[in-house]
């Protein structure tokens, strides 16, 4: 990559932007968002740490239930389920509820999470290819809106622990539509050869419609489908959503009636000032409604509530990490050299550059710097080669020890995916708004990892 074709440093400062919308450069040279210096936050909480601009968050999160609220007024409502995979702790459950998002969960961590923010387990639904019985039992006991089923299988083992209950479950079928979007192969959910979902192109999903149907402790309420993540296009959703719909018509003529379509999530973000600019939550949910309309027209049946599952869209661009900066050096590549940065974090608080080679950007966040810029790449102090934070940004050629480095766009599956790898702690969580600094999740510390360790 030519230095002069490198991701742009700085914040973008709206709301599509690769930054917090309330990211800012002060005449000091410091970045803030929402009004507080980083410097200060890391000088409070430490680095690395990631940092929550809860006014952009809220507001993508409303922006979503907006959109769709419009799109779907007079074609049987709709719902929007925060996707608490990307990240999720009790206060980002309790906002995303004040702003009339559900959440969809995926693990009795998750849902207990949920729950104990005080959200209704009504305002949940519970997904995962491989439920255990707990996570089953807490999810009928609470009373989610819906158990996503993936398998013939699991439509076994519902309607046994629902019997159990003395219960009626409610059920949506998780379809394989065959429709392939996403950014990396292992984010790309909807083609056959993989874990999730029941097949349409073999009839494994009509067969699963039948049984349910059948079950005296299933009630099935809805169909899914969700084609992959980091998608920047409409036209997967739009096939997708209308292979769903061939199946919900099929159901009808069998005299089964499913209310509810569920099109999942998977909407993508900027990462770097290169990235295409995805479709706006309007243009997503016109399409979506677009599409529901021609399968009213064609069946003549009514509308389902159709819900959507984004995550990434909403915290993804809300949150960065603040890194401080340690061993600088050069290293010789062909045609010239590469500036190695090294921070305090790296593949321990994000995964996703070593497990699906995704790209970011970084920007100085203690000063700014007239210093000519030089090809550079940040790295982590983990014990692996691939242990790279950004593949290539340009940075100031004087950045040094003691720097503070600021990556934007880490909100999605930053903290969600991070480990203890080199028995490193996991850094905190913590929420800046107008001015004011929140701790979410606090920094682990080396004790924390010993009370696991029984010796």
């Amino acid at each position: 990559m030519n230095l002069e074709h490198m991701p742009a440093p700085q914040p973008a400062g709206t709301v599509d932007g690769v930054w917090p919308v309330n990211a800012r450069r002060l005449n000091t040279g410091e970045l803030e968002v929402a009004g507080v210096p980083l410097a200060a936050i890391a000088q409070e909480y430490g680095t690395p740490g990631f940092v929550l601009d809860v006014c952009d968050m809220r507001g993508r999160a409303r922006t979503w239930v907006a959109a769709m609220n419009e799109a779907f007024a007079d074609l049987g409502g709709a719902r929007v389920y925060y996707a608490g995979k990307a990240f999720l702790s009790k206060a980002v459950a309790r906002w995303m509820a004040e702003d009339g998002l559900s959440i969809d969960t995926a693990s009795e961590g998750e849902l207990r999470t949920v729950l104990a923010a005080g959200v209704p387990g009504r305002y949940c639904g519970l997904h995962g290819n491989n439920k255990t019985r707990e996570e089953i039992e807490l999810a009928i006991t609470s009373g989610v809106a819906h158990i996503v089923i993936d398998s013939l299988d699991e439509i076994d083992f519902v309607e046994a622990i629902a019997s159990e209950l003395g219960q009626v479950a409610p059920v949506y079928l998780r379809l394989t539509t065959g429709v392939h979007a996403g950014g990396h192969e292992f984010i790309a959910t909807a083609h056959e050869d993989q874990k999730f979902g029941l097949s349409v192109s073999t009839g494994v999903s009509r067969e699963a419609i039948k049984r349910v149907a059948q079950a005296s402790h299933l009630n099935l309420i809805g169909l899914h489908s969700h084609i992959g993540s980091q998608i920047a296009a409409v036209d997967g959703f739009e096939a997708a959503a209308a292979v769903v719909f061939a199946e919900r018509t099929w159901a009808s003529e069998q005299g089964i009636d499913i209310p509810e379509i569920d099109l999942g999530g998977g909407y993508g973000i900027r990462y770097t000032s290169e990235d295409p600019q995805p479709p706006t939550p309007e243009t997503f949910a016109r399409a979506l409604a677009s599409v529901v309309s021609h399968h009213m027209a064609e069946s003549g049946l009514e509308a389902p509530h159709v819900s959507i599952e984004p995550g990434r869209s909403i915290i993804g661009p809300s949150m960065l990490t603040l890194y401080c900066v340690g061993t600088t050096k050069d290293v010789a590549i062909d045609g010239g050299a590469r500036r190695y940065v090294s921070v305090d974090g790296g593949m321990s608080d994000n995964i996703r550059p070593a497990l699906y080679e995704a790209n970011y950007t970084a920007a100085l966040a203690n000063r700014s710097s007239e210093a000519e810029d030089v090809r550079s790449r940040v790295v982590g102090k983990h014990c692996e080669s691939g242990d790279i934070v950004v593949r290539d940004v340009a940075l100031p050629s004087d950045v040094h020890r003691g720097d503070l480095l600021a990556i934007p766009a880490t909100g999605a599956y930053g903290y969600a995916m991070a480990s203890n790898y080199n028995m490193l702690t996991k850094p905190p969580v913590v929420a800046v708004e107008n001015g004011e600094v929140t701790e979410l999740i606090r920094r682990q510390n080396v004790d924390d990892l010993l009370a696991y360790d029984l010796g």
